[in-house]
Parts: C-alpha cells; sequence; structure tokens
C-alpha cells in the first residue's frame, strides 16, 4: 500500500491531473544534473566552509533537500562518473581508475591489480540514452571521460566533452579541450563553457530537456581566476582550507551556475526543474581539507568518498536535510522516476530512487559497497600511508557502520561512523562480531556482482 501511494503521489507531483482525453497538462520536468569536478564534502558553504564562496549553489540547497551522508561511487573520476550514468557498482562497468591500474611503482606493490577498462562499453545503456529515446533534449557540457565522445551515448549536443580527465590549461589555447575556441586571449574556460549552455537553453523552445553539466572546474590544475585572487589572499583559512587559487575557481564556479539558474529562471523553466547537484569524488588532499573527514580523492576514507549534495526543484521540494547515506548510482533510478519513464527492461541498476527519502523522509535501510582492486598512489599523512592513497580492496556502509577490507594481507578496518566520523578508532579488534558480520556481506555482495579479486603475487614487489 505505501509503494502504490509513493507512485500515485509521484505522478500527480510530476505530471498533473489529466484531461478528459487523457492527455498531460503538463510537460515531463526538465532534468539538470550538476557534477563538479573533484569538490569536497566541506567545499562549499552549505556543508560549513566559512573560507570558499558559494552563494549561488547554497541558496539552491536552503531550498532543497541536502544529502548530508551522500556518496560518490567511487573515490576518483572515471569509475565514480560510470556509476552515475550507468547507475552501476564498479565491477558491472569495471572502470576502476584512470588509465593503467598499475600506479605507483611496481616494486611497492604486493599484487597485480585487476586490469581496467578505460572506456565504457558500448553495450552499457547510459542514462541519457534512455532519456533521448523518451524524447528529451539532451545536452552534455564539460567534462565527459568515459569515452572518446559523449554524442556517442546519446547526447544530442556536446560542450567540450571527450576522454580527457582535466582541461590542460583553463586559460587560451585550452589543451585539452580544443573543441572549445576562446573569444578572447584570457577567457576561462569555466566561463566560456557556460556561454554555450545558456545558447543551448535558448534554443529548447519548451521541450523538455536533460542537461549534465560536469565543468572541468574545479579539478588540476589550479589556474587562478586573476580578479578573483586578492581577496583570498587577504582571507584568512578556515579548519585546513586556505588554497587562496583554488577558491577562486570555486568561486567562479559558482558565479557560472548563478547564470544558469537566472537564465532557467528567465525562461520560465526553474519550476519544472528538477536538480541533483554533487561531485564526482572528495577533494584532493594537498590542495583542501574535509576536516572532520579523513583524508581525500583517491582514499576510500570518508574524505575520498563523501561528496556534497542535494537534491532541488522550486516548489516542490521542501527545504530540509536527511542523513540517510545515499549514492550518485541513485541518480539513474531517481530521474527516472521523476521523468514517468520505467526501466528499461534488460537494464541492471544497483542504485534506488531517492524520492521516497526526498517527499516522505524514508530510510532506504540498504549497505553502500565500494570495490578498488588496483593501486592508487599519492599517500598522505590521514590515509597512513606514504605511498598509496588506495591499495586493492572493498569496503561497505551498513547504517552506523563502515568496513574496510584490504586485499595484500586481509586486514580490515571497522570504524563507527556515528561516533567516529573522523575515522580515527579502528574497532575490528574490540569488535570482531560486527567486522565479521559485514565481512560476511561484503563477500555476498562481491560474489553477486562476480567483482575480481586480485591474489596473484607480484613478482616484482620488494618489501620495504
Amino acid at each position: 500500500m505505501k509503494a502504490a501511494l509513493i507512485i500515485s503521489v509521484s505522478f500527480v507531483l510530476f505530471f498533473g491531473c489529466k484531461s478528459e482525453a487523457g492527455k498531460k497538462t503538463e510537460q515531463r520536468p526538465n532534468i539538470l544534473i550538476i557534477n563538479v569536478d573533484d569538490m569536497g564534502w566541506r567545499d562549499v558553504g552549505f556543508m560549513g566552509s566559512n573560507y570558499y564562496e558559494t552563494p549561488n549553489i547554497d541558496k539552491m540547497a536552503a531550498e532543497g533537500m541536502v544529502f548530508t551522508n551522500a556518496y560518490a561511487g567511487a573515490s576518483n573520476c572515471a569509475p565514480s562518473r560510470a556509476c552515475m550514468m550507468s547507475g552501476q557498482w564498479t565491477p558491472r562497468h569495471g572502470i576502476y581508475t584512470v588509465e593503467s591500474s598499475e600506479r605507483g611503482k611496481a616494486s611497492d606493490r604486493k599484487l597485480i591489480p585487476v586490469t581496467n577498462n578505460e572506456y565504457i562499453s558500448e553495450d552499457n545503456l547510459l542514462l541519457p540514452q534512455v532519456l533521448t529515446e523518451a524524447g528529451y533534449s539532451t545536452c552534455h557540457a564539460g567534462k565527459w571521460h568515459l569515452s572518446d565522445n559523449p554524442l556517442d551515448f546519446g547526447f544530442q549536443q556536446n560542450i567540450g566533452g571527450s576522454h580527457a580527465g582535466n582541461p590542460g590549461s583553463y586559460y587560451p589555447p585550452y589543451k585539452n579541450v580544443p573543441s572549445i575556441t576562446a573569444k578572447s586571449d584570457d577567457e576561462y574556460l569555466t566561463n566560456r563553457i557556460m556561454d554555450e549552455v545558456l545558447q543551448f537553453v535558448d534554443t529548447l523552445h519548451n521541450r523538455p530537456f536533460f542537461l549534465y553539466y560536469a565543468p572541468y572546474a574545479v579539478h588540476t590544475p589550479i589556474h587562478p581566476v586573476k580578479e578573483l585572487k586578492p581577496k583570498y589572499d587577504a582571507k584568512a583559512p578556515w579548519n585546513g582550507q586556505q588554497n587562496s587559487a583554488y577558491a577562486t575557481l570555486v568561486e567562479n564556479l559558482d558565479t557560472q551556475i548563478g547564470r544558469l539558474l537566472q537564465k532557467l529562471a528567465e525562461k520560465g523553466s526553474l519550476e519544472n526543474t528538477f536538480i541533483l547537484f554533487t561531485s564526482d569524488n572528495g577533494g584532493v588532499f594537498r590542495i583542501t581539507k574535509q576536516w572532520p573527514l579523513r583524508a581525500g580523492k583517491g582514499s576510500y576514507y570518508e574524505g575520498g568518498i563523501r561528496v556534497p549534495m542535494f537534491a532541488s526543484w522550486k516548489g516542490k521540494i521542501d527545504a530540509g536535510s536527511s542523513e540517510v547515506p545515499v549514492s550518485n548510482l541513485d541518480f539513474y533510478p531517481t530521474i527516472l522516476e521523476v521523468a514517468g519513464i520505467e526501466k528499461p527492461a534488460d537494464k541492471i541498476l544497483d542504485g534506488t530512487s531517492l524520492l521516497p527519502v526526498i517527499f516522505h523522509g524514508t530510510d532506504l535501510q540498504r549497505e553502500l559497497f565500494w570495490h578498488f582492486p588496483i593501486y592508487l598512489e599519492g599517500g598522505n599523512d590521514e590515509t597512513q600511508d606514504p605511498l598509496f592513497r588506495t591499495r586493492p580492496g572493498s569496503a561497505i556502509r551498513d547504517g552506523k557502520w563502515k568496513l574496510i577490507q584490504y586485499f595484500e594481507n586481509n586486514d580490515l578496518e571497522l570504524y563507527n561512523l556515528e561516533n567516529d566520523i573522523q575515522e580515527k578508532n579502528n574497532m575490528a579488534e574490540t569488535n570482531k562480531a560486527k567486522a565479521e558480520e559485514l565481512l560476511q556481506k561484503l563477500n555476498s555482495w562481491r560474489e553477486a556482482v562476480q567483482a575480481p579479486v586480485p591474489d596473484q603475487l607480484n613478482p616484482k614487489y620488494r618489501e620495504r
């Protein structure tokens, strides 16, 4: 009965009443995903930062549902984006990292990591393909990173997207984004892409749209927005955040998002636009801190996978917040329900629609999983590993509990996130029963999704 109520409420909410002829009195809602690159959990004002200035993002968040326990499907960009676009755990699409999984020195890798897929499979039905088939005008803007061309996966328009993981330069010439041409010698890439996004919005003529706005910002290289730099040079640090150049990227991105919101309002489209805001992974530890979260991008501690997120829909979603753990894998089924589109029969979706959480405060009561059978160099003090941000392993979050398993020596780390958000107190030995319970769930999940576990020793490895 409860499920039937949700479906009924959703249908009325999204499409309005039907006329006697059975026609919908409102068009399908517009869909906007804002997926920022490398923006950490506390890199925005609505998540508590007193250093970075994000007034447009904060206003949007204040009018919508903020998810304080939101996660990326992976701790770096390509796999996280694959999870979002496919709605699937990493073992299903096989993208675990960027480029080779043999990152770092061979002599430091005890195991031979699983081979990484650098491209999403053409057989994987991605979200834009389903929306285009349903009659949406679809546009990708910014970083794609899953194939050479997002037009091959359902998008009808592509603004700057390719397999490039970063722009190479935010000032002309845009090294890795040759499809974007600057209008002046100092035109900032983020601004230029938004110019083209606004042109796309102007061409819609009341047809429902799906816009995937995935700016290259705030990913490296950290090329400051020149006119903003003096303000942040003079600003006091806060909670480990003090990189003035990075701060200019954050504020400028917020300004561009403000331009988009203003355009949608002017077009009369904002009230019929469902918006999801997030980041593809945690912030880069050497650039920005997410305290009290531990570590940053590339790590499977909270600082690497927990991200800022909210859902906004003017006049339909009430302001509030939720502590329910959610993931960017949930975007696919959520958007299908918002758009009134049935899940394709043969499509496997590992996420869950967030509408029951948004409109009814429902606790989803499920586990979240991460699988990273690879190495990723660049350790730091908070990973307590000078060599790697990630070594091969898996992780599970179940309620307040989180377990990380490392494959090299079968080491376990167990944390109570309710009492220890900093992940300082490893309880794997003091609460063996809970560790074993979560390990069994992790093993069952790996078996169900056929997750590959590296077990072959590397002959080039040298014990330190």
